[in-house]
């Protein structure tokens, strides 16, 4: 989608081929922020044992400062991360750590200690998978996501942090899950980055194509007053109709209802539900689509 706008608002200047690395670029930057997120999650944990440390080796250390609790740094979910190779591999060739700023790190594992939730984790002596899990989730999704300081600190670093955060915190939340079905070399699969990049080539090659099917149903509405993004969700609903036979026109028109209402106008989510489920009607009284059922006999 942003690739498209991206084509579109260059007036055709744009290429096939520098449509196809503009896909690339944008989720290999996706890649790069998910490692730094995740890179500065392991170092908040792990700031336990500095924490530790420094306290300890204070001149004149209190029984508190000999005594900090460093469960935390040894949590087995953590360590499950940091011993993946391919998340070692990421880590050696992009260097997080050279864009990890240490007072950030050290303000929410300060704001970790102080939380009723860490005192809760650490008062149990033993370790219980879901809650190594939780406490990981925990320092994600309530202290780094809800932070605006933070987040600010992130977009400085990642200028389409926008666009991606509510994808980071879905994959983060997977991550967590099954960490070992990561891939830090291959972020996107093989097969999404061919969806990603057939839908783009059949959307810049049947643009004209896409515009006659809208035009058809603006009904005195001149396609140059509509949204420009309302436009580029429409042909993009338009090609998956056409030539994705594995999407069902359901879930299309669902999720490119939800694309309009996120990021385009206030109407845009009504509007582009009705244009895109007119012409599947349409499509499917003309007998154009068709789509592979999985449905079980």
């Amino acid at each position: 989608m942003q690739t498209l706008y991206s084509c579109t608002a260059a007036d055709g200047s744009i290429t096939r081929e520098q449509a196809l690395r503009s896909v690339e670029n944008h989720l290999d930057q996706g890649r790069q922020l998910f490692i730094f997120l995740a890179h500065f999650l392991t170092e908040v944990a792990r700031y336990a044992e500095t924490d530790s440390r420094q306290k300890a080796s204070k001149h004149l250390p209190t029984q508190s400062d000999l005594n900090v609790n460093t469960k935390i740094a040894g949590n087995d979910l953590l360590w499950r991360i940091l011993e993946l190779p391919s998340y070692q591999q990421a880590v050696k060739e992009l260097k997080p750590e050279l864009q990890l700023n240490m007072d950030w790190v050290r303000k929410l594992y300060t704001e970790l200690t102080e939380s009723e939730v860490y005192r809760a984790y650490i008062q149990k002596p033993l370790r219980d998978k879901k809650e190594e899990k939780s406490i990981l989730e925990f320092i994600f999704t309530d202290l780094m996501l809800p932070n605006e300081d933070f987040v600010a600190y992130v977009e400085e670093l990642f200028v389409h942090w926008d666009d991606d955060s509510e994808m980071m915190n879905l994959l983060m939340l997977n991550f967590f899950n099954k960490p070992h079905t990561y891939d830090f070399q291959h972020f996107i699969s093989s097969e999404k980055m061919k969806y990603a990049k057939d839908l783009l080539l059949a959307v810049i090659d049947k643009e004209e194509l896409c515009n006659e099917y809208i035009k058809s149903k603006l009904q005195n509405w001149d396609p140059e007053r509509t949204a420009l993004l309302d436009m580029i969700l429409m042909r993009m609903g338009i090609c998956e109709f056409l030539y994705f036979e594995t999407i069902p026109p359901k879930v299309t028109i669902n999720e490119y209802i939800d694309l309009a209402k996120e990021y385009s106008t206030p109407q845009s989510g009504h509007f582009v539900n009705g244009i895109l489920d007119s012409i599947h009607k349409d499509f499917v009284r003309e007998n154009k689509l068709h789509k592979v059922s999985f449905k079980k006999p």
